[in-house]
């Protein structure tokens, strides 16, 4: 059996396979296996792991095989700390390296400037609560195409106090 063929029967394309092959990924872990189906046929999933377990590729490969290059934002990852949006937007450009994704990371204490300009050529967007909210008080995001969003570490989210902010996105 070929070495990533457990992933291909979750319903991976050959894109993403490749890149996983690159990445030496053997087998899908529980979460992967339970959430890459359903993710890819466009279901809401709710999922806890560990960290470490591969939440980001079980939420990311639907992202990037939903996403078209060049149609506005069409995926919005929240996450809880700079860091963490830093540290996924960089592995979902690792997935989707054999795609032309524009992936940008927002969050506070950098200028908003550059955010600015990504954003208009952004197909998927990551970022924290405040920053996004900041980004749609200025009219600068738009998120009337999102079809995915992932709401990442939601209950550390909450435990910081970022409940109203996500509510807000969401509205």
């Amino acid at each position: 059996m070929n070495k990533l063929e457990k992933f291909r029967v979750l319903g991976l394309n050959e894109k993403i396979l490749k890149v996983l092959g690159e990445m030496h990924f053997v087998e899908p872990t529980e979460i992967q296996e339970k959430s890459i189906p359903l993710v890819l046929k466009g279901r809401d999933v709710i999922g806890k792991s560990a960290t470490g377990s591969g939440k980001t590729l079980a939420f990311g490969c639907g992202i990037i095989e939903n996403c078209i290059r060049g149609k506005g934002v069409q995926s919005l990852v929240l996450e809880p700390t700079r860091e963490l949006a830093e540290q996924v937007a960089k592995s979902l450009r690792g997935f989707s390296k054999n795609y032309t994704l524009n992936i940008i990371e927002v969050f506070g204490g950098v200028s908003i400037i550059p955010q600015i300009e990504n954003i208009r050529r952004a197909d998927i967007v990551v970022g924290t609560p405040g920053r996004i909210l900041d980004h749609l008080d200025r009219r600068t995001l738009n998120l009337d195409k999102v079809k995915i969003l992932v709401l990442d570490e939601a209950d550390r989210m909450v435990d910081m106090g970022f409940l109203p902010d996500v509510e807000k996105i969401i509205r």
